[in-house]
């Protein structure tokens, strides 16, 4: 059964929210990279910046499940919620590179893959397409490296703890850095396949 247009304009304002709770624990993801960085860098208080790793993780799971369940999605939530995404992951291997706890290559992959994809999304643009949706791989890509990254803190000291977290630092590290490539090769195919259509009807 077709929605009225009342249901259509109710959904379309839904859609137009700013204030919502979600939208601010993405706002508050969002105030906490500087602070994470900062941690990391200045007073190397690597404690302190796992934590706010870790309440990061915590509120991408909780605005996703309040957005649901207080039916509060918003064209400004589904645009805040990668972009937090990907500036702690930004913000982190910056760190980890300055730190000399990974290789600088490894970060320039993970960088020149949202580069490519950023390209690609300027010619979605130029041919009328909305950005492709959050894809179930990029999704798992984005929480490996997320969980990798406190592991990989632990695993710079010495110790017991360390020599425990090491390993499973770079499990995470190497199945999030495959998964996120290969997320960024399922969208450029999708991006190739866009643009053929357009051009086609052209």
């Amino acid at each position: 059964m077709a929605a009225g247009p009342d249901a259509t304009a109710a959904a379309a304002s839904a859609a137009d929210r700013v204030i919502t709770v979600p939208n601010a624990l993405s706002v508050l993801r969002l105030f906490g990279v500087p602070l994470f960085l900062w941690l990391l860098l200045g007073p190397h208080a690597d404690g302190w910046a796992i934590a706010v790793l870790f309440v990061s993780g915590f509120t991408d799971w909780a605005d996703g499940v309040l957005a649901r369940r207080l039916n509060q999605m918003s064209t400004l939530g589904a645009l805040l919620d990668p972009l937090a995404d990907r500036l702690y992951i930004l913000a982190t291997l910056a760190g980890l590179v300055l730190r000399d706890i990974i290789p600088p290559w490894l970060a320039i992959l993970i960088v020149g893959r949202d580069v490519i994809l950023t390209c690609a999304l300027v010619v979605i643009r130029r041919y009328g397409y909305a950005p492709f949706a959050v894809h179930y791989l990029g999704k798992a890509a984005t929480f490996c490296l997320l969980y990798a990254f406190p592991f990989l803190l632990i695993g710079a000291y010495h110790g017991t703890v360390a020599d425990v977290a090491r390993p499973i630092a770079w499990a995470f590290t190497i199945w999030g850095t495959g998964l996120y490539l290969y997320a960024g090769a399922v969208y450029l195919i999708q991006t190739w396949q866009l643009a053929r259509q357009a051009r086609a009807h052209a």
